[in-house]
């Protein structure tokens, strides 16, 4: 245990060497860094590869585990209505501050920025409601497995689930049989994560190199502004909520998961640490029902930082183009565009997606103001999937305290250090935290 445990200790001092590497490369030769580009888009495609099975295994487990229907319809209930409330609150607060610093005046839309903006929206475009729901269901049962459509690995999941509850003792060989599929996803994940560093440095080279620090110099207004706002979110916000209802210390948690937010730093996706959150969580001492619903649901519904993202970028880009909006005007295309994100996981480019998808349906003449934050997105991506992953991470812990299953004095040991988290635990998906319910087997990662 020691061992695997040093190993991951290197794994992680490699990441931030590689990061650091990366700038430097960047700085120094831009034109060979933009050409590292593919390396650092392969490590994120290969953590992509691994997420459908990963909350498939994890939510059939979770509803599996439990004895009684009622129970998951409760967590899953408690948890939908706390990401809609706070994903409220979180566009709230970007409404405020976008109003409050107007980061948008002063900038000039150019011809080539403007083409930039139209080539987003045209990736990113809005669906009607009907094909949103009609998208949530899949060609076939594991066709979802295969086409990397979150919302439809939720569906297959949660019915697969379901189906093996009502199964009741004679669904027990089939529950452990997908126990050991888990096992093997998470051993298949650990392998992939080892090339983190490589990935890492060539997804900062990349950046660093084609806009380099004199490109940033106009629009450092806007990404000062949006981390401000995400640090006051997740500070303020979470953390009083956090210590209100929990009595945690969200500075507390958040050191718990430094680890989790490099590696996130590095990938500017909050995808690649999805399982690992999974596991610390169950070794805080929140039950794997919990965590195997909220956790998931959390990557799809509960996008905090993707809501302050499209709040503060809208009003970036009407400041910009002198097209400023009243309020009505900016709380009728933000609630759209939350409802046009589908959910989907924070992945490096789906917020502008759905930013420049957004604006193309609701309000098509600031399109064109898409490209004068194309240059930055991916920095303002790091912000959202940070803030993203916070969000979740804080859900679980007080819907596991609303449903009664949070193990406090756990808890506290976690917290303090006195109880390690297993690194190994990762690996073989069998981490120790003990399950609030009657399981078939140990808690799985």
């Amino acid at each position: 245990m020691r061992a695997a445990r040093e190993r991951t200790q290197y794994l992680y001092l490699a990441v931030i060497a590689a990061v650091v590497l990366g700038i430097v490369v960047g700085l120094a030769a831009p034109h060979f860094a933009v050409n590292l580009k593919p390396v650092g888009t392969g490590f994120v495609n290969l953590i992509k590869m691994m997420i459908s099975p990963v909350i498939f295994t994890t939510i059939v487990l979770g509803i599996g585990s439990v004895s009684k229907a009622a129970k998951v319809g409760r967590v899953g209930g408690l948890a939908l209505g706390y990401f809609l409330v706070m994903s409220t609150v979180a566009l709230a607060i970007g409404l405020v501050v976008g109003n409050v610093i107007n980061p948008g005046h002063g900038l000039h839309l150019t011809a080539e920025l403007a083409k930039a903006g139209h080539a987003q929206a045209a990736t990113g475009g809005a669906e009607g409601t009907s094909d949103f729901l009609l998208g949530m269901i899949p060609t076939t049962l594991v066709s979802a497995l295969t086409g990397g459509q979150v919302l439809q690995t939720l569906l297959v999941a949660l019915l697969v689930g379901f189906a093996l509850q009502s199964l009741g003792a004679s669904g027990a060989p089939i529950l452990r049989g997908v126990e050991h599929l888990q096992k093997l996803v998470f051993r298949v994940l650990s392998m992939i994560m080892w090339a983190a560093p490589v990935g890492a440095f060539g997804a900062i080279a990349a950046v660093v190199g084609a806009s380099g620090w004199a490109a940033l110099k106009s629009l450092a207004m806007i990404m000062l502004g949006f981390y401000l706002t995400c640090a006051i979110f997740v500070i303020v916000v979470l953390g009083l909520m956090l210590r209100l209802v929990a009595g945690v210390n969200v500075f507390a948690l958040l050191t718990y998961l430094g680890r989790e937010f490099l590696l996130i730093l590095s990938t500017s996706s909050s995808e690649s640490a999805f399982p690992r959150l999974i596991a610390k969580m169950e070794h805080l001492g929140v039950s794997r029902p919990v965590a195997g619903i909220t956790v998931p649901a959390g990557y799809s519904f509960n996008l905090d930082g993707t809501a302050i993202y499209l709040t503060m970028s809208s009003l970036f880009i009407a400041q910009a183009m002198d097209r400023p909006m009243s309020i009505g005007q900016q709380v009728s295309l933000l609630l759209f565009m939350v409802i046009a994100s589908k959910g989907a996981a924070g992945v490096t480019g789906a917020g502008l997606a759905t930013l420049a998808g957004g604006l193309q349906s609701h309000q098509p003449a600031l399109v064109d103001g898409v490209g004068l934050i194309v240059g930055i997105d991916r920095f303002m991506s790091e912000a959202r999937a940070l803030t993203n992953f916070a969000g979740n991470a804080v859900a679980t812990v007080l819907i596991g305290h609303w449903t009664g299953e949070l193990d406090h004095d756990r808890m506290r040991l976690v917290l303090t250090g006195r109880l390690a988290f297993d690194e190994s635990a990762v690996d073989a998906a069998t981490p120790d935290a003990p399950s609030a319910v009657p399981t078939q087997a140990p808690a799985t990662a």
